[in-house]
């Protein structure tokens, strides 16, 4: 695996870096006390090339490949990690699943605005008892001559409201559990959607998280993705770059947390010296930075196989496995080290301490990712070792 970056990944980590520390540090606090979606900044991600980092030049992208967004997203999830959702869903969702499954009128269509940043590609599996279990999706899709007619909810949609293209899959076949799902592309302006509710969230605050809401909704037949029954498929074939994108935005969390807590600590004074002198402040230190190169390493690696076109599935569940769980554990003890100050709203911390917590529960729990690694592994000494 290559471990050091090339002049043009650097050039780009640099660009996205000062990007990051400027404009979006300019905004992020005031947008995630207020819950406000920043239109703006997303505007300039695809200025710069952001919002098409996955996208081929035909279509309007750069090509740069998942390991280039990975950089991207942890430069971001510094600063504010409710940016990168946006950033990780249109990138290796939406505009992944347009890319390799949309026909060429669809790509044609919408691609190139997709990856200008014009229009914000959105994911849509989740309902209430759909989540973990996509083959529970309920939402129905019927075909009338030309158009499908969608019915049904999906919950917990990052950004639904500011949408312009909704990846959204619902059961055509009512009989048929794993087979009877089909990929839908929707626009927000196709008669019977309308958003429902906004949560109300813990952290992420800058992104807005919404019920979509279908209603006779008629599609297309053209827009769907792939062919029907291809639902399950597309579906969890997206999951593995979802989960590197997630991965990434938790290491970003992880080195924002420890960068707030070594220049917290060299500036705060007790008993006569400053805390980062003490030996307990050390030993975090140290321990958040063996846990951040152990995960930058597993997401790094999990990024660079996808981008090889190789099976990944495994490797991209233990990134999105360990480095979600250090960025929580990196984010508590940096706020232990900042006192009671880091309990407030004027220490990033605190909202870093928020934000990573929900990174073990989106784009499938810790739980799920346990179940994924363990069936890969068993299989593999069951292909080692044949019974």
């Amino acid at each position: 695996m290559q471990l050091r970056l090339s002049e043009e990944e650097r050039m780009i980590q640099k660009t996205i870096r000062d990007f990051a520390r400027k404009d979006l540090a300019a905004v992020a606090d005031q947008a995630n006390l207020d819950a406000v979606f920043q239109d703006e900044i997303y505007r300039k991600l695809g200025e710069l090339g952001f919002m098409g980092v996955t996208v081929p030049e035909e279509y309007g992208g750069v090509d740069l490949g998942t390991f280039c967004l990975t950089l991207a997203l942890e430069e971001i999830s510094m600063v504010c990690p409710a940016t990168a959702i946006a950033v990780s869903v249109h990138n290796e969702l939406a505009n992944s699943i347009v890319l390799r499954y949309g026909s060429d009128a669809v790509k044609n269509k919408f691609l190139p605005a997709m990856a200008s940043g014009r229009s914000i590609g959105v994911y849509a599996i989740t309902e209430t008892e759909a989540g973990s279990d996509v083959s529970a999706i309920r939402m129905s899709a019927v075909r009338e001559g030309d158009e499908y007619i969608l019915n049904g909810n999906k919950i917990f949609i990052s950004t639904g409201d500011k949408a312009g293209v909704i990846i959204v899959v619902a059961r055509t076949n009512a009989d048929d559990r794993t087979g009877g799902l089909t990929a839908f592309l929707v626009e927000p302006n196709f008669p019977g959607f309308s958003i429902g509710k906004t949560e109300h969230k813990m952290g992420m605050k800058a992104s807005t998280t919404v019920e979509l809401v279908f209603e006779d909704c008629r599609v297309p037949a053209g827009n769907v993705l792939g062919s029907p029954g291809m639902g399950m498929k597309i579906a969890l074939g997206a999951l593995d770059g979802g989960r590197i994108g997630i991965a990434s935005q938790a290491l970003g969390i992880a080195q924002g947390a420890m960068d707030s807590a070594v220049l917290f600590a060299r500036e705060r004074s007790q008993f006569g010296q400053r805390i980062i002198d003490f030996q307990g402040t050390k030993w975090k230190i140290a321990d958040m930075a063996v846990k951040l190169d152990a995960a930058r390493l597993l997401v790094y690696r999990a990024a660079r196989m996808k981008d090889a076109g190789e099976q990944c599935s495994k490797e991209a569940s233990m990134a999105k496995l360990y480095a979600t769980r250090i960025a929580n554990e990196i984010a508590y003890e940096s706020m232990q080290i900042h006192g009671g100050v880091g309990y407030t709203e004027e220490f990033r911390i605190e909202r870093l301490f928020r934000d990573a917590r929900v990174t073990e529960i989106y784009e499938g729990t810790s739980e799920i990712q346990r179940l994924v690694i363990a069936k890969k592994v068993i299989e593999e000494y069951e292909q080692a070792y044949p019974s």
